[in-house]
């Protein structure tokens, strides 16, 4: 197996990891609020403390990432954030787990902007939007797991919360030393930008054509994934008085399938569509959205059960779609010098709107509700696909994909 490859399954396994460590304290909110005597604010601020430190220091982890290099900054972040997860199982108060929620963001911060750079830089045109769909895709089983496998709501039904975060911790621990040894002489810091500072690093993505258009676009985006994230287990939980581990498979299972078929279809049809025209990719994510916004609209107040299956999976699709094409449209407009930092732009700005909308749906769920919360969020998407559609931008003319793109043109499109 070629390393491009192989970096995407390594890689993914510490994905799961990522979203598996923070998404499991969602599935065992009604155990954390009859513990600690906890009200849906309070629930809503463990969600956001995460969101809103990891969203802040994404720009600057991303950053790190492009001057000292991908692979140790995951191995890193790795490690501390699986450290912090240990430390969850050992809380013992509100204020405990609010700190170790905003420690693991700090931690977790550092991830993503590293791996998905790492992997774009890698893979070409004609791969990368599969590439970076498959490994995000380790995002979307860790939600799962979160939800109803090891640290989820089965265990959380069973053991309590506690045991659940100590195995996780120990796990992503030990991982980190595989990984470490799978990857060594791989560093990925060819950035050829390292001696720049950080300001002049963020003034530099801030120039490029079109970024902070797509960053809003994110934004809108990720105020839905979050809501879904956060409080649908919740909702399902309390409206269908369904048990922890069955709210927690509904609300993440079917999305995570829709999710996945979404990075494929996402995937395949942007890699090619791109080939043809430099708009295909958001094209792409423009007819993900469109198509997915309506369901997400009804799936607050459905009582069809078919129907909410249905709507969740193609909830999910459109999400995947939008995902596996993120970090490629960001490659178009930015040398590999800048894309670790854009995409840490791009995280901090979806985490600060998801957060928002994360407090303010609990409070709307006191008031009228959580079906206004998904309505909301489905403006939203549609807003954003429209926008995508209307979007006209130049690719950076001087980069090597621009280069092999041209030239597999040149060559009848094979390349």
């Amino acid at each position: 197996m070629k390393f491009s490859w192989w970096l995407v399954a390594l890689l993914w396994v510490a994905a799961l990891l990522n979203y598996l460590d923070r998404q499991v304290i969602f599935s065992v909110f009604p155990l954390l609020q009859k513990e600690f005597r906890l009200d849906d604010i309070q629930l809503g601020l463990l969600g956001t403390a995460f969101l809103w430190v990891y969203g802040i220091l994404s720009p600057v982890a991303g950053y790190i990432a492009d001057r000292f290099g991908k692979r140790r900054t995951i191995l890193f972040s790795l490690l501390v954030w699986s450290t912090v997860t240990w430390m969850t199982g050992h809380t013992h108060s509100f204020s405990q787990l609010l700190w170790t929620r905003g420690l693991m963001g700090i931690s977790e911060a550092f991830f993503l902007p590293a791996a998905l750079a790492w992997v774009a830089e890698n893979h070409q045109d004609r791969t990368r939007a599969l590439a970076t769909g498959l490994f995000m895709s380790g995002n979307y089983v860790g939600i799962v797991t979160g939800g109803v496998g090891v640290g989820g709501g089965w265990m959380g039904d069973h053991f309590g919360f506690r045991f659940a975060f100590i195995v996780l911790g120990v796990f992503g621990i030990s991982y980190t030393v595989v990984l470490w040894l799978l990857t060594r002489g791989r560093d990925g810091s060819e950035s050829g930008h390292q001696e720049a500072s950080l300001l002049n690093s963020l003034r530099d993505v801030f120039r490029l054509r079109s970024f902070l258009f797509l960053t809003g676009i994110f934004a809108a985006v990720s105020t839905a994934n979050w809501v879904a994230d956060a409080w649908l287990p919740l909702h399902l939980y309390e409206r269908h008085h369904m048990t922890l581990a069955n709210a927690g498979f509904t609300a993440t299972f079917y999305v995570q399938v829709g999710a996945f078929a979404g990075i494929l279809l996402g995937g395949v049809i942007a890699d090619r569509w791109v080939i043809r025209s430099h708009r295909g990719r958001v094209w792409t994510q423009a007819l993900g959205l469109a198509a997915a916004a309506p369901f997400l609209f009804v799936v607050g107040g459905i009582s069809s059960w078919p129907f909410l299956i249905a709507s969740l999976i193609v909830f999910g699709i459109g999400r995947g779609t939008f995902d596996s094409n993120a970090m490629p449209i960001l490659c178009q407009i930015a040398p590999p010098s800048l894309r670790a930092t854009g995409y840490g732009i791009f995280n901090c700005a979806g985490c600060i709107a998801g957060g928002v909308m994360t407090v303010f749906a609990g409070w709307i769920k006191g008031h009228v509700g959580l079906s206004i919360a998904f309505q909301f969020a489905a403006v939203m998407w549609v807003t954003s696909a429209i926008a995508l559609a209307l979007l006209r931008f130049q690719p950076i003319a001087a980069s090597t994909d621009e280069r092999i793109r041209l030239a597999g043109v040149h060559l009848g499109g094979k390349l």
